[in-house]
Order: structure tokens, then C-alpha cells, then sequence
């Protein structure tokens, strides 16, 4: 554009130095003459004043010339404000993200990530993997460790124990449970007998080993353990088990209701938490769910594949069809949005009004120039081929009159 400007105004210079040469042969050569003269002023004068907006022109320091480049660091804070005034507003960034879906979208996106754009998806990916990386993993692991050690901690394990407790008793599936500790116990017996026969040896007189006895209230006790224990196991209403049942609900109320239980299980909880193994038992949670994150962000096809595929689907369907949910992550996206401009607004801003006044005046003038540039020759033109008419209308009215 910019040599179809300069070629119009060649060629205007180049009509005007025929229609001179060729003198007052007919009355049409003064129109023309006329016309590219007025063609050539006007298209010298947009030249100057497009050329003024960003350089000096032909190199001379003219006033008021080369005015991007002087006054780069007021177009940057002007522009700032102008980011402040009209877009960084809470009110407005709050009316435009009424119109915005981002759940639904969001929904979309998970529910079908055959479609979902590819590039974003592995973009995302990789700058996750990234972070991962280049972040302190013992700092880290650290500060995950803390964080899961203090919501320990913090929580009230005693009443969260007893209910749970207290509502497996109610549908009964504490049962299997006592059964099969009772096998266990069955079984321990069996394969610890000589233990048994031991310590009934033991503890008898000397009359009752020289007669043989010890072996017999051995076998009787052993077998009449056996039989509770079998018992125990067969009859749901017996006694004993009974009484244990009891014994379970009453755990359960007290874990609730009792202070001094509560204090006793706090007790407990900090102890095991304490425990150097459980920090160790820590250490790995963390290393194995890092681990798997970054598997995951390495093979993003991987996260739509078997279970968590399927589980990312089913939300991004729930996101679409549940209005309410809809509704609450919309609002909620939307106040976040509007916190994040009212907050951090003037640091954007500043960013913005920053890296303007950071660029070297060639590089602005070359971005600016750059963006509007066909639309700049296209003034040139424009003031060539009016200019030239206006010279034309002129030269008409001195004829007339």
C-alpha cells in the first residue's frame, strides 16, 4: 500500500509536468493541470502527516513531527487508564460475564473430549507436568504433609468414629465382621494349643501332673473355649455375643457423647499421627499421587480412558443438565472473575502502561505502524485523489467566474 501511495503520487507529479509541457493547446489541458497539481499538494501533505505520526520526514527534526516515538510513555498510561476506565471495571466485567456459560462449556468440554481442541488439552498438560517439576518436591512434600497432618489434627475423630460405628451396628454390618474375628480367634486357638496345655501344666499342683489330670482340664478348657467360640459364631442370640454387641453400641454412644472417651480417642489419634511411621506412611501418599499426576499430565488421552474417563464424562453431563449446578459454578466463576479485576486491576494495568514504557521507541512506532499501516496509505491516497478534485472544482469556479 505503502508503494501504491507513493506511485499515485509519482504519477500525479508525472501528469502535472505534461499538462505544464504541453501548455495551452486546448482548454481541457488547464483542468488537468489543475487536477494533478491540487492531486500533488494534497498528497504531499498526507504524506507529511502520516509520516509525522511516527519518524521525522526525510530526517529533519521538525517540530511536532515523530510523535508516537516522543510520546510512547504517555500513549502506554493513556492506554492503561483507557484498560482501567472500560474493561477492568467490576460492574462491567460482572455485566459481560452474565452472558457467559463457563459451566456449560466447561461441561462440553468433559463430557466429549473427542472434540474438545487437542492443542489446549496437551498445552495444558504440559505446563501442569512442568510446574510439577520445577517446583521443591521436599518443600513441597512438606507443605501437602502439613496440610493433611494438621486437618488431622484439626478433625474430631471421636464423634465421626461413633457415628460411623453406630449406623454400621444399625444395618448390621458390623456381623460379618464379628464373624469372622470369632473364626480368627477359632483358629488361633487351634494352632496355639500346646501354649495352652503349657500353661495349665504350669500352673497345676504336682498331684494333678503326677496323676495325669493337667492333661485333661487342658483338653476341657481348650474344647470348651472351642465350643464357645463356635457357638458365638452359629447363634446370633447367644450371651456372649450379646453382651459384646452391647458393649459395641455402647463404645459407639460414648465416642458421641462421653468427654472423657473423646479426650481418650484425641489422645490416641495425635499419638498415631505422631508416629514416625505414619509420617513415612505420609511421605508416600504424597510421592505416589505426585507420581500418578504427572503419568496422567504426560498421556492426557490417558485421563478420558477407564474409570476417571468415565467419571470426567459423567460430570461434564451433570454440568450441562443440572441447571442449579450450572447456576452456582457460573456465579461462582463469575465472582471470581470480578474479584480478581477488582483486586488485581491496577496491577494489570500497570503491567500494560510497564511494558510500554519498557519498548524502545523503534519497536513501538513498528508495532503501531504495523497495525494500522494499509489504513494510513489508504489517507494518502485518499488526500491525493481529493485534493486533486478540490483542485479540479477550483479551477472550474476561476474559469466560470
Amino acid at each position: 500500500m505503502r508503494l501504491v501511495a507513493a506511485a499515485l503520487l509519482v504519477a500525479m507529479a508525472a501528469l502535472f509536468i505534461a499538462a505544464r509541457a504541453i501548455g495551452p493547446v486546448h482548454p481541457a489541458v488547464g483542468f488537468v493541470r489543475a487536477f494533478a497539481e491540487a492531486a500533488m499538494v494534497g498528497g504531499l501533505a498526507d504524506w507529511f502527516a502520516v509520516t509525522a505520526l511516527f519518524r521525522h520526514p526525510l530526517g529533519l527534526p521538525i517540530p511536532h513531527t515523530a510523535i508516537v516515538p516522543r510520546n510512547k510513555d504517555r500513549i502506554g498510561e493513556a492506554l492503561a487508564a483507557f484498560l482501567r476506565d472500560n474493561f477492568l471495571v467490576p460492574r462491567v466485567v460482572a455485566r459481560r460475564m452474565q452472558t457467559l456459560d463457563v459451566a456449560g462449556a466447561a461441561g462440553r468440554w468433559l463430557a466429549q473430549p473427542a472434540e474438545a481442541d487437542s492443542r489446549l488439552r496437551m498445552g495444558t498438560a504440559r505446563l501442569f507436568a512442568d510446574l510439577l517439576d520445577s517446583l521443591d518436591q521436599e518443600r513441597l512434600g512438606g507443605m501437602v504433609k502439613g496440610a493433611i497432618g494438621s486437618r488431622l489434627q484439626a478433625m474430631r475423630a471421636a464423634p465421626l468414629l461413633g457415628q460411623a460405628l453406630a449406623a454400621a451396628i444399625a444395618r448390621d454390618r458390623h456381623v460379618p465382621v464379628m464373624n469372622s474375628l470369632l473364626r480368627w480367634a477359632g483358629r488361633a486357638l487351634s494352632s496355639n494349643e500346646h501354649v495352652i496345655r503349657a500353661m495349665v501344666h504350669e500352673r497345676a499342683g504336682s498331684l494333678l501332673r503326677w496323676t495325669g489330670l493337667d492333661e485333661t482340664v487342658a483338653n476341657r478348657l481348650i474344647d470348651g473355649l472351642d465350643q464357645l467360640l463356635w457357638d458365638m459364631v452359629e447363634d446370633p442370640g447367644h450371651p456372649l455375643r450379646m453382651r459384646v454387641e452391647q458393649g459395641l453400641a455402647d463404645l459407639a454412644h460414648d465416642m458421641q457423647h462421653d468427654p472423657e472417651m473423646q479426650a481418650r480417642v484425641e489422645a490416641w489419634k495425635l499419638e498415631v499421627i505422631g508416629n514416625p511411621a505414619m509420617q513415612r506412611w505420609l511421605d508416600g501418599l504424597w510421592e505416589s499421587a505426585r507420581g500418578s499426576l504427572l503419568r496422567l499430565t504426560r498421556d492426557p488421552a490417558a485421563i478420558h480412558n477407564g474409570r476417571l474417563g468415565e467419571a470426567l464424562q459423567q460430570l461434564g453431563q451433570t454440568l450441562q443438565s443440572d441447571a442449579r449446578l450450572k447456576a452456582t459454578l457460573n456465579r461462582l466463576a463469575r465472582r471470581a472473575t470480578v474479584g480478581t479485576a477488582a483486586n488485581y486491576g491496577d496491577s494489570i494495568v500497570r503491567l500494560v502502561s510497564e511494558t510500554i514504557r519498557s519498548w524502545d521507541a523503534r519497536t513501538i512506532t513498528l508495532r503501531l505502524e504495523n497495525a494500522v499501516g494499509r489504513d494510513l496509505q489508504f489517507i494518502r491516497i485518499n488526500g491525493t485523489i481529493v485534493g486533486g478534485l478540490v483542485g479540479l472544482v477550483l479551477h472550474t469556479l476561476d474559469v466560470l467566474l
